[in-house]
Parts: C-alpha cells; structure tokens; sequence
C-alpha cells in the first residue's frame, strides 16, 4: 500500500541522522584495542618464525658465531622494529583521540572502522619492506605500498577527530574543542603521520636509490616527532600568548593616555 506522509517523513528523517546517532565508546575502544593487539602479534610471529638462522648454516656458514648469523637478518629486524613502532605509535595516537572524545557516533566508528583495516596491513608491509632485494625495482614499491597504508591509516583517525569537531560540544571534551587547551596539539599530532608517510612517499619517488634508508629513517624519527611536537607547540603558543598580552597592554596604556589627556589636546 501507500505510505502516508507521516511514515516517509520519519523515514526520512532517520536515514538523514543515522550517521549521526550515537555508538557505544567503551565497545569502540575495546574492538580497536583488539584489533591492535592481533595486529602487532601477527608482528611478532613473522619475525619469529622465517629471520632465525639454521643451527647448521651458523656452525658451516658462520664458523659457529650467532652474532655473525643475525646480521645477516639485520634488514628484517629493522623492518620488524620501525612496523612495531608504528603500530604502537598509531595505538598511542588512537588512545589519546578518544581519551578527549565524550561521546562516539555511528559516523566515527565506520572511519574507526576504516582505519583499522589499514592498521592490520602492516605484517603486510613489514613482510614487503624486508622480502624483496634492496635497491631493487620491487623494494621501491613495496616501500611505496608501505607508505601508502600508514598514509590511509593514520588520515582516518585524523578523520574522526574531524568529525567530533563537526559537534564538539556532544561529542569532545573542552580540552579537545576549538580554543581549547589541547587543541593545537591534537591537530599537531594527528596531521604528524599523513604528512610524513605522504613525504616519505614522493621522496622515494624523486630519490629512489635511498627509498629504504628515508622510509627506516622516517619510522626512528617519527618517535622524537612526537616528544618534539609537544615542545613546539607549547613554546609557539606561549609566544603568541606574550605577543597578544603586549599588544593589549599597549591598547590599554594608549587608552589610559587618552583619558589624561584634556579635551581640547585629544582634538588637537
């Protein structure tokens, strides 16, 4: 039969807000949890199971010297370490975007969504970045795909972070709010990764022949990115906190000057 007007405004209106409806944070944050967990497990078995040497190959090859033999696996170890530290890194940015975050959306948790499927790439990336021959046309890209991935996944959290702002005052704390205190720090810190592994990305396209060292070295750095972030952005608000308060004082004291001086020196 037909629908009455009543009936399709009312499907209309809850189509046009689904997105907007409220999600569960604590079941959003124990999934992402999860999925981090799994993620940097998966991690820990690849490294374990193909970059231990033969017993047989150290005595013959390596005349016994265990030290000698895991060099020879010093690339994949590398690999393992900068993938783990972007995992880890990723979590900490992920906790600290929903530690400020009140109230989570259906919305926010479909980009939450999205971003952990790019976070359980990198087993993939790091079996990528330590598989194929260094300086080799495969290499290149596989630190490419790599890039690409931390891209996605990082830019999606940048995403919900977004969207809170949408509706800040339901859905984030003062802190995280437009002038709060830990507002600049938050788009410092959330915009850190898309940036890096988006410069990463064309550095490797424009110098191919240190695509590997930029790539490792981008994922060491990132680490001190962090702490020196924080550093930045304290020292660059306090400036222009002291600029703001000397050009006050200034309009204040021409002020003050103004009501001294008599009416017959103001007009002159």
């Amino acid at each position: 039969g037909q629908r009455s007007e009543e009936e399709e405004h009312h499907s209309l209106e809850t189509f046009t807000f689904y997105l907007s409806e409220p999600l569960s944070k604590e079941r959003v944050e124990a999934f992402s949890d999860g999925v981090y967990a799994i993620v940097a497990t998966l991690l820990i078995l690849d490294i374990c199971e193909d970059n231990v040497p033969d017993p047989g190959e150290v005595e013959e090859k390596f005349h016994g010297s265990l030290l000698e033999a895991l060099s020879e696996y010093g690339p994949n170890y590398l690999a393992y370490f900068g993938s783990f530290v972007t995992i880890g890194l990723l979590w900490f940015v992920h906790h600290s975007l929903f530690l400020y975050v009140t109230k989570a959306t259906r919305l926010m948790g479909l980009l939450n969504i999205l971003s952990l499927a790019f976070i359980g790439g990198l087993p993939l990336a790091y079996q990528l970045t330590s598989e194929f021959a260094e300086k080799s046309h495969n290499e290149i890209e596989a630190i490419q795909v790599s890039c690409v991935i931390t891209f996605f996944a990082s830019i999606f959290q940048f995403a919900i972070w977004t969207t809170a702002l949408l509706n800040e005052e339901e859905t984030l704390h003062a802190f995280a709010r437009y002038g709060g205190k830990e507002h600049a720090f938050m788009f410092a810190k959330l915009a850190l990764y898309p940036c890096v592994s988006l410069g990463a990305f064309f550095l490797t396209c424009l110098l191919s022949e240190f695509s590997t060292a930029i790539f490792h070295l981008m994922q060491i750095i990132i680490p001190f990115a962090f702490l020196a972030l924080r550093i930045f952005v304290r020292i660059s608000l306090a400036a222009i906190k002291s600029v703001m308060s000397l050009s006050r004082r200034k309009v204040v004291l021409l002020e003050e000057e103004e009501a001294c001086l008599s009416p017959n020196e103001t007009l002159s």
